[in-house]
């Protein structure tokens, strides 16, 4: 594959931070890359680098081998609250849009209007302030999309994504034609999508061709030959330390070129890999919790006219984990904010609302039905938004346990550092260590993997996993869910809640299953119906003449075929099974993610026109066959 872009002697540093120092690398065309690094290492300026968004300090290059086009799809996405989904989408597409001759553009809306409806967005005059978190991030990923560039920058993709649109853009980008480059957490996604893992390691760029489970074995691989060398080192260092301490510096003495090599030797001897993560072995056990967590009974919430709980009755227990999932705005946080009583103005846009037995009218919300909650409960709440940080406390201040601050991996060069200073991903790790420093009893996270780093989730995961409490998770990371919960709530939307028992790898094959029956029944009925319609028609246009005879008619009797007829019922069998396979086929095409609109219009005609074909045939061979 030819070269993309080459990156040569980049470096970035923030106060006496520095994030990576004279790196380089190659990208080559087709390339779908994973950035893996821990947070606060630099892996978000790097993109920026890259998109243009952002200088390196030493100059260094970034050599663009071909004229290409590079969208950037960032972290967070800037956008006019009053502006509506498809003025902000066509406005954040001007760069790819001013030069286009009309029929051009009338080619990048119908581009654009097919990604929503793709995205579950067909009703893009709503204003964007009204837009929950996913779909603000839907309309990000449209932009990026639409524009078909060449390369993609990518900076957590999957955050505050639903798991529908989490999956529609994997299997967007596992069959696009495209080159990327991106940082992300979820491990699905990352397998599914990306074929090489690029490593940010203590300063530099390591490359590893294939998915995440090859990239960990070859970075052990990596590491241990590193460590045997360093030991292979120290022992020819101790043979140079006898030989220094054996004569003295005289003139007919030790070369100088030795004792300059000794040197350099006891440097390496002391460079032993070591890889720091977030340690949680000493967060210390959950509270007593009590046999009584939160018992709902006939729960009920309405937001304006719509309907986002229906008569929810549940018993949670002891030690169980159940995770949460759904589409977007189907009121997954509000249900949360529900249980634990936490319904104020800026979650639903009335008074608080939730007390035990308690029915709250407001303006815009209506709650209904009983939730009591035990005595013994200590509520760790993980919010998706984050805790609201004084920018301008250090560290130590935010939290004032040095210890427990090293575990995090603030170290106390860190301790001073103000929050404005911190990365997405170290305030996201330093509001974790505030939840679970209060030793809860009763844990309820909201998207706790989005902006961690993958070996902090991983950690936490195994964390979790031996949590002696209650757990309640809303994810939208499949990996995270799979290894943690033991049943799931699905929000179906319209207040429907429905409590499926296993994993969520479990409850997607079911569904998959579900819907093949479903279709295959629905054909079944739509065939019986064409026959039997058939079949009334034939009897219908047969009446018996007055003048015939009126010997009874036999009408379970198979009309008798001509030579001219029983041939054509033999070539509309083979005619029906050909064009069955390929509307089958066509259909297989249209469900995998094809991106080129030219190739999409011409298999959508297709199918069309073979559908339209079977019908007719098929009429025909109920009518000979009957």
């Amino acid at each position: 594959m030819p070269s993309y872009l080459q990156i040569e002697n980049i470096s970035k540093s923030y106060g006496p931070k520095v994030l990576f120092e004279h790196i380089g690398f190659n990208i080559n065309e087709g390339d779908k890359i994973a950035l893996i690094a821990p947070n606060g290492t630099g892996k978000t300026s790097l993109l920026r680098i890259l998109a243009g968004k952002d200088s390196s300090d030493s100059g260094g290059k970034i050599i663009f081998l071909k004229d290409i086009r590079i969208a950037f799809l960032e972290q967070e996405y800037e956008y006019d609250p009053e502006s509506t989904v498809w003025d902000q989408i066509m406005r954040d597409s001007e760069q790819w849009t001013k030069n286009l001759d009309p029929e051009h553009l009338a080619e990048y809306e119908q581009r654009v209007r097919r990604l929503l409806t793709s995205f579950g967005m067909s009703e893009y005059d709503r204003k964007m302030k009204v837009l929950s978190g996913g779909e603000i991030k839907r309309a990000a990923i449209i932009v990026m999309l639409a524009s078909e560039a060449d390369f993609f920058v990518m900076d957590e993709p999957t955050n505050h994504l639903d798991i529908d649109g989490i999956e529609f853009l994997e299997n967007y980008l596992s069959h696009a034609r495209c080159t990327l480059l991106m940082v992300t957490h979820d491990r699905y996604f990352l397998d599914s999508v990306a074929n090489t893992v690029m490593e940010m390691d203590h300063g530099a760029v390591y490359i590893y061709k294939g998915d995440y489970q090859n990239y960990l074995e070859k970075r052990q691989e990596r590491i241990e030959n590193y460590n045997a060398e360093t030991d292979k080192i120290k022992n020819l260092l101790r043979r140079e330390l006898e030989w220094m301490h054996a004569s003295p510096c005289a003139r007919t003495g030790k070369a100088k070129y030795r004792k300059n090599a000794f040197y350099e030797l006891k440097d390496r001897a002391e460079q032993v890999y070591r890889t720091d993560s977030v340690s949680l072995g000493e967060m210390g056990p959950a509270s007593r919790l009590g046999t009584k967590i939160i018992n709902c009974k006939d729960v009920s919430f309405y937001y304006g006219g719509d309907c986002y709980l229906s008569h929810f009755t549940y018993n949670f227990q002891r030690y169980e984990k159940v995770g949460i999932v759904g589409k977007n705005g189907v009121g997954k946080t509000t249900f949360i904010n529900l249980l634990i009583g936490n319904m104020d103005q800026s979650d639903s846009g009335s008074s608080t609302v939730g007390e035990p037995g308690r029915t709250t009218v407001g303006e815009l919300c209506r709650t209904t039905g009983v939730i009591e909650r035990g005595e013994s409960l200590k509520i760790g709440y993980y919010r998706q938004s984050g805790m609201q940080f004084d920018e301008n406390q250090t560290v130590l201040e935010t939290v004032n346990d040095t210890h427990l601050l090293s575990q995090f991996l603030f170290p106390h060069d860190m301790l001073n550092n103000r929050i404005s200073k911190l990365s997405g991903g170290e305030k996201r790790r330093l509001y974790l260590l505030t939840i679970l420093m209060r030793q809860p009893n009763l844990l309820i996270m909201d998207e706790p993997t989005n902006d961690l780093d993958i070996v902090t989730i991983n950690i936490l995961e195994e964390y979790l996993k031996e949590f002696k409490g209650t757990l309640i998770l809303v994810s939208h990371d499949r990996h995270f869910l799979d290894r943690l919960v033991d049943h799931l709530f699905v929000f179906c939307g319209d207040g429907e809640v429905k409590d499926f028992i296993g994993s969520y790898s479990q409850y997607r094959e079911f569904i998959k299953d579900y819907e093949a029956e479903k279709r295959a029944k629905a054909r079944e009925e739509e065939r019986a119906s064409k026959s039997a319609a058939v079949a009334g028609s034939l009897s219908a246009s047969s009446p018996l003449d007055a003048g015939a005879s009126s010997k009874p008619s036999r009408p379970d009797a198979p009309r008798k075929l001509s030579y001219k007829e029983q041939r054509e019922l033999e070539q509309l069998e083979k005619d029906i099974e050909s064009l069955t396979a390929e509307k089958s086929d066509l259909e297989s095409k249209m469900n995998g993610g094809l991106t080129d609109p030219a190739e999409l219009q011409k298999v959508t005609t297709r199918f069309a026109e073979v559908s339209s074909e079977l019908d007719t045939k098929e009429t025909r061979w109920l009518e000979l066959s009957v």
